[in-house]
């Protein structure tokens, strides 16, 4: 049942993922920085619902050992801060299709984790997914690694690295409480604030920013780190990996839905690969649903 229900928050964690470009490009001129501190802030409030919904008190964040910290702020923050930097030091097409492994890196990382074991249908299904969403980064524009983005490129593989290896260190933390998260939302909001301060120069967003930079703590960048929590905890992480190409798919059609992007044959073959690799990795599952509907 749990595994059940950790596939199903993995699922609405990744649709949530979706609306992460909708709401950036509305977010306007934010410094990302400052983006991502106002949008941990928010994510942290929503901590504190999940705390009193558990009726744990704040005190309960204080228990949680440093190295379980550690790794959260590694995920969260350490993820963020070096996916910015790839962004500001390589082109975004490459810099984006490089940190778009970590789907990919997180099925094969998981093959190392206790009673995990990789399949031909795993490999094959987050593959073709990659190759979507390889043409998706792509789209029109031109792909060209060049050494002198080097730097950039380096960064942008250790952002892929570090939410893949978060993500399966985190299944391996079945101890923690989800609430923890909550903890690693207030930190990485301070650490991002520092770097907005070190890095950017102030900024007063208007009332539509400030709402999209809110609605991204609500959900992409916030609320959806809890329910990935629970998922990854419960529920199996093959499947998730492979199905976290969806959110660049459904992130693109979202933006063709209210006209910021125009659907094109890349897109709509990018859709095929994505869909038909969602589908291969999820072959035992589907069998599972066949032969229940089929006992039915």
């Amino acid at each position: 049942m749990n595994h059940s229900k950790g596939n199903i928050l993995g699922l609405i964690t990744i649709l949530l993922w979706s609306s992460l470009a909708l709401f950036t490009v509305y977010s306007g001129n934010i410094p990302p920085f400052l983006l991502l501190s106002i949008s941990f802030s928010v994510a942290s409030f929503i901590g504190f619902f999940v705390l009193k919904k558990q009726k744990k008190s704040f005190k309960e964040l204080l228990k949680i050992s440093p190295k379980v910290y550690l790794i959260g702020i590694v995920g969260l923050f350490g993820y963020h801060f070096f996916y910015f930097l790839a962004i500001k030091n390589a082109p975004a097409i490459e810099a984006n299709l490089i940190n778009y492994l970590w789907p990919l890196l997180i099925v094969l990382f998981s093959a190392f984790l206790p009673n995990e074991k990789l399949k031909w249908f795993h490999i094959l299904g987050t593959i073709l997914a990659f190759i979507g969403a390889f043409l998706l980064v792509l789209k029109d524009g031109s792909l060209e690694f060049d050494t002198k983005y080097i730097v950039g490129y380096s960064f942008a593989l250790v952002a892929a690295f570090l939410w893949s290896s978060y993500s399966v260190v985190s299944k391996t933390l079945t101890h923690v409480p989800t609430f923890a998260v909550t903890g690693f939302c207030i930190l990485t909001a301070i650490l991002s604030l520092i770097s907005h301060l070190i890095f950017e120069t102030s900024y007063s967003p208007n009332s539509l920013e400030l709402f999209s930079a809110i609605m991204l703590g609500l959900g992409p960048v916030g609320g959806a780190f809890y329910l990935w929590d629970y998922a990854l905890k419960n529920g199996d992480i093959k499947l998730l990996g492979s199905l976290s190409y969806l959110a660049p798919l459904l992130s693109t059609l979202l933006l063709v839905l209210v006209g910021i992007s125009q659907m094109t044959i890349t897109i709509a073959l990018a859709c095929s690969f994505i869909i038909l690799g969602s589908l291969i990795s999820s072959k035992q599952y589907l069998r599972m649903i066949k032969n229940f509907l089929f006992k039915s």
